[in-house]
């Protein structure tokens, strides 16, 4: 919505102080619309639709404050200002604790009521914006994968077809990319959905503990086994086992690993039978493959065993056209998870996610996401709610382009500004990124709203 789309409806039984608040309005660019009471402002309100309305608190058979609780009953969700003559200030704090926007008092400032229909129509904006990245997000989830770009939309085609299959697979991509994300919603989808799906993670496992866990162990097989271990193979029977960072396990016990999938059978350590299962093995790893063959750190015939199909997890860096949709996706979770209430994230604060190269990937950016809803609590996530290496790395990837015939006095009003928007508004941080005293920021600044 532009500002000249925008439509505003004013509601005072004053006449004069009507018409010339509604002709200052629209000198503003805005649509006005009028009445002079509560109940025909309720009618009309219903029929048009307005986008922001200001009403007198006193007025005519329906006071300002019943008309707020009408167009409550009504459904209506429009942003209201409030106009309140001292004697009634105590009304206006009652009702923006019952859903008004905010109040003036008489005489209208129009500096501040500019101000406050500005900010109402900039919510609007934001809440649009919202919606519609809300309906992106529905349209482009996957299970527990979320992403509309190219390279998601090639991995929503190997996971499709791999949930239709029961082969083994290999998930190859960076720490970070969400590997086993991509092996749950393979399970998800598939026929063994209503299996366990269990996740081990060979490289957190002790040298000495790694076959106990993967195979089990009989009570008194070792020193310290007081009882009898069920394997993973036998916990994630009829469903899925992720063997996570696979270049990692010990060569020693790969030739086990082996047999084992190709049998589909086991013995626990310090037992006298095999023990059948059906489980569908992922792997996946964040290491070259090339090289671990090559070095001999991962046998030949296991990883040909294990790799029927190959399945590419993108770094977040060659997809960041998706950033939006997970962090949106992660405030969401978020705001369960801690009973937050965030809408989302203000646009300026999605500029520097998504100009920030994320070396870490998803997994940084829902700590990120997660440590912004934490501090925000509710509303709009803002830049100064990121961490502020977020901000200067991405601030020093951002380009300002300059088109030509522009004067030197504006090309470095734009870079200070700019500048300040990447950094969240850290004047210090600014002015060392831009290699000036701070000083020098505050006066240029100065300078900058005097000249306004």
């Amino acid at each position: 919505m532009s500002q000249r789309s925008a439509h505003i409806f004013l509601v005072d039984d004053d006449e004069a102080m009507r018409e010339a608040l509604a002709v200052l309005i629209e000198s503003w660019g805005y649509r006005v619309s009028t009445a002079g009471d509560g109940v025909v402002a309720r009618s009309e309100i219903a029929r048009t639709t307005p986008d922001v309305i200001i009403t007198d608190v006193v007025l005519p058979g329906m006071s300002g404050l019943d008309l707020l609780e009408e167009l409550e009953r009504d459904g209506v969700k429009t942003p209201i200002i409030l106009i309140t003559a001292h004697g009634t200030v105590g009304w206006a704090v009652d009702a923006m604790k019952r859903g008004a926007m905010d109040f003036l008092t008489k005489p209208v400032d129009h500096g501040h009521l500019r101000e406050l229909i500005e900010r109402a129509v900039e919510e609007i904006e934001l809440q649009g914006w919202t919606l519609d990245l809300q309906r992106q997000l529905e349209e482009g989830r996957l299970g527990q994968l979320v992403g509309q770009s190219p390279a998601m939309e090639e991995l929503f085609k190997s996971v499709r077809l791999l949930a239709a299959k029961q082969t083994s697979a290999i998930i190859l991509g960076e720490s970070g990319v969400g590997k086993e994300v991509v092996a749950r919603t393979i399970h998800d989808l598939s026929p063994r959905a209503k299996g366990p799906f269990l996740a081990v993670n060979t490289a957190a496992i002790p040298e000495g503990l790694i076959e106990s866990e993967i195979f089990g162990h009989e009570k008194g097989a070792f020193t310290g086994a007081s009882q009898t271990r069920l394997g993973c193979f036998e916990q994630a029977d009829g469903g899925t086992l992720l063997l996570d960072e696979i270049g990692d396990m010990p060569l020693a016990l790969q030739p086990r690993l082996l047999r084992v999938l190709e049998e589909g059978r086991a013995r626990r350590l310090g037992g006298s039978r095999e023990v059948e299962f059906d489980v569908r093995v992922i792997a996946a790893t964040n290491r070259n493959i090339d090289e671990l063959l090559q070095t001999r750190v991962l046998r030949e015939d296991l990883f040909y065993r294990l790799n029927v199909f190959t399945v590419n997890a993108p770094p977040l860096r060659d997809h960041s056209e998706d950033v939006a949709l997970l962090a949106q996706h992660f405030v969401q979770n978020f705001n369960e998870k801690h009973e937050t209430a965030i809408t989302g994230l203000r646009p300026d604060a999605l500029e520097i996610l998504e100009n920030y190269e994320w070396p870490g990937n998803v997994r940084e950016l829902r700590n990120v996401v997660e440590r912004a809803t934490i501090l925000a609590q509710k509303g709009w996530i803002q830049p100064t709610h990121l961490p502020g290496h977020v901000r200067s790395v991405a601030g020093r990837g951002k380009k300002v382009i300059l088109p030509i015939g522009t004067t030197t006095a504006e090309a470095e009003r734009r870079l200070i500004t700019e500048t300040l928007a990447a950094v969240g508004g850290n004047k210090t941080e600014a002015a060392r990124h831009l290699g000036v005293d701070p000083k020098t920021i505050y006066n240029k600044l100065k300078a900058y709203e005097a000249a306004e």
